[in-house]
């Protein structure tokens, strides 16, 4: 008989409930899900970045490749026009590449007994997701702005570009107040 009451279930689920617990994670409560589902659409929104980044940077390299030649004798130094237009280029990559590991970085509620004292954390998930899905919508519009564009084009449109990547650092910002602020 003692051989079978190792088999039941009653304290098994009591002894799992308790460590689930004692981790700080039951995996049937909705903050969960709205936790990991947080998560995902923030590695997307990345990843979003990423292919912007790539696109740019693939822009510059042409651009450099038709612009800047290596130096010869009848032209010793590069166009310095040419020059200040690859560093535009470059300065672009660069900053797409900066807001890509802010939105990486970006924390979500913790799930600890203070945090739960002071703010509910379904409704402050509920905040993130809408503003991630803000932040995933205007990650794909910049990165339709720059995907298949030259460095030329890219240059043209790099005011609206900027504004584009300002428009995501105002949705990051907004993002954190909402972490910041209590219940």
């Amino acid at each position: 008989m003692a051989l079978f009451d190792f088999y039941d279930a009653g304290p098994i689920r009591q002894i799992a409930t308790n460590l689930f617990s004692g981790w700080g994670y039951n995996f049937y409560r909705a903050e969960n899900q709205l936790r990991a589902d947080n998560q995902l659409v923030r590695a997307k929104a990345s990843w979003l970045l990423g292919r912007a980044v790539a696109c740019v940077e693939s822009a510059e390299s042409d651009y450099r490749r038709e612009f800047l030649p290596p130096p010869s004798r009848e032209h010793p130094f590069p166009d310095s026009k040419a020059v200040a237009a690859a560093q535009k280029l470059e300065r672009l990559s660069r900053a797409i590449a900066a807001l890509e590991a802010k939105i990486q970085e970006q924390p979500v509620p913790e799930n600890d007994r203070m945090t739960q004292r002071y703010r509910k954390e379904a409704p402050t998930l509920q905040q993130l997701i809408a503003q991630d899905e803000l932040l995933v919508g205007r990650c794909e519009m910049l990165r339709s702005l720059i995907d298949g564009q030259s460095g030329t084009a890219l240059i043209e449109k790099l005011p609206a570009i900027e504004n584009g990547l300002a428009a995501i650092h105002e949705n990051l910002m907004q993002r954190a107040a909402i972490l910041l602020q209590p219940a």
